[in-house]
């Protein structure tokens, strides 16, 4: 079976705004003395994520079940 997840709106654009070292830290740099460099990037980007999904849901209810297959 070769099924891909379905994301409604999922060509839509979103801002998140990074420093130069989380963005480093996302390509793969590793900042041995301070992880939280990667740590604060992520949880800037699952912030947006879920207000963006937030809001969807707000303005047109739930993502149907048979939508994700």
């Amino acid at each position: 079976m070769n099924h891909a997840t379905k994301i409604p709106n999922g060509d839509n654009t979103v801002t998140v705004e990074l420093t130069i070292k989380e963005l480093m830290a996302l390509t793969g740099v590793r900042f041995h003395n301070n992880h939280g460099v990667e740590i604060s990037a992520r949880k800037k980007l699952n912030e947006v994520l879920v207000e963006t999904y937030e809001r969807d849901q707000q303005e047109n209810g739930p993502i149907a079940y048979q939508l994700l297959l």
